[in-house]
């Protein structure tokens, strides 16, 4: 991806690789917050990854997630379930991103694996 260009970027670094067609994986680490969802948002939209049915998002480096945050991963498995694909997560590591998504019961939304299941 680009070099980050809005403030407060450098607080969530991502990368992206499409190793088999129609499948990408977005890894993110940092803070996955409302600072940073708009470009993100932005960036996966302008990337390999809207060609991608399915998506697969590790965030086990992500150290932090508010509603924002949730917004764009729901915002990407509505994108995807309409081109029959879906998201599925790998659990963040941090336990404050993981209790977000507990709260929420977005564990339940989505499919999500554990980092050894890589």
């Amino acid at each position: 991806m680009a070099e980050p260009s809005a403030p407060g970027w450098q607080d969530l670094t991502t990368s992206v690789t499409v190793p088999a067609s129609g499948l990408a994986i977005v890894a993110l680490a940092g803070r996955l917050d409302a600072v940073v969802a708009p470009e993100l948002r932005r960036r996966l939209e302008e990337t390999d990854v809207t060609g991608c049915a399915t998506t697969v998002v590790d965030l086990s480096a992500v150290t932090f997630v508010d509603s924002a945050g949730l917004a764009v991963l729901v915002g990407l498995r509505r994108r995807n379930r309409a081109n029959r694909g879906d998201v599925v997560l790998i659990r963040p590591d941090a336990h404050d991103a993981m209790r977000v998504f507990r709260l929420t019961q977005f564990d339940q939304v989505f499919r999500m694996l554990p980092v050894s299941d890589r």
